[in-house]
């Protein structure tokens, strides 16, 4: 339990990766409560994203936990983490170009049921699917866009949906992998006021570059340098850090 009597979405505590004689990562501890929305930043090879995949399960930690809702998952799989309440989208686009906004939303919310596809079945007689296809792309303000090809969006866009798709789950955290990634200033504005009318009840941790998007979603912000925290606090006490401030001018 927290000091405020809530149950942690997620509680890192004392973790570590190490790969041979090198530590990626050196005793994270973090904690994110429901509803919250935190930032983890650094410069390149400060092990944000092998911290991403200690605590989504795709790389198992050399020590420490990860607690989620309060269960230890630390060496729980990422499918078992997934259907506890967790989501990611990754830095490298997942979707499937040639299909419409609305097919990849189906097959993402399909993927995850015990059932899968069964061939003879019209997919337009998986009722409820379809239904809870419409509502994500409806709250996510998509549904003008749901029969274009994946292909024919702009990298913002596709981004977008990337989340879109990551809330198929109805995760109560979801974590994003640089979701500014390789957009232009007017697509991270968008991308900006895209996360900010996500449900207010669900957690979020980003990983980011982008210092706008970082400061405008982000309440709280950790700084990740050589694989351990330099530096957390609220996102106005990180942006007037020296420390912070000397580390991102100092690596060019």
């Amino acid at each position: 339990m927290n000091a405020d009597g809530g149950c942690p979405a997620l509680e890192l505590r004392g973790l570590s990766k190490s790969f041979g004689g090198l530590a990626a990562v050196r005793g994270v501890t973090l904690t994110v409560m429901p509803g919250q929305r935190k930032a983890i930043i650094g410069p390149n090879g400060a092990g944000k994203t092998t911290l991403f995949n200690l605590i989504t399960g795709i790389l198992p930690a050399s020590s420490g936990q990860v607690m989620l809702f309060g269960q230890d998952v630390t060496k729980w799989p990422s499918h078992r983490r997934t259907a506890l309440g967790m989501a990611r989208t990754f830095q490298v686009t997942s979707l499937f170009p040639r299909l419409t906004v609305l097919d990849n939303v189906l097959l993402a919310i399909e993927g995850l049921r015990p059932t899968k596809f069964v061939m003879w079945r019209f997919l337009s007689s998986y009722r409820d699917v379809y239904e809870k296809a419409h509502g994500l792309l409806e709250r996510a303000r998509f549904l003008d866009r749901k029969d274009t090809e994946v292909r024919y969006l702009s990298h913002g866009e596709q981004r977008q949906l990337e989340i879109v798709v990551g809330l198929a789950s109805d995760p109560k955290i979801l974590l994003l992998d640089e979701p500014a990634a390789g957009l232009s200033s007017g697509e991270s504005s968008e991308m900006i006021q895209f996360l900010a009318q996500l449900d207010r009840s669900l957690a979020i941790l980003l990983i980011e570059h982008d210092m706008d998007v970082v400061f405008d979603v982000a309440e709280h912000i950790s700084v990740l340098h050589f694989g351990q925290v330099l530096e957390a606090g609220p996102a106005e006490q990180i942006r007037r850090s020296e420390k912070v401030q000397q580390i991102y001018l100092g690596t060019g």
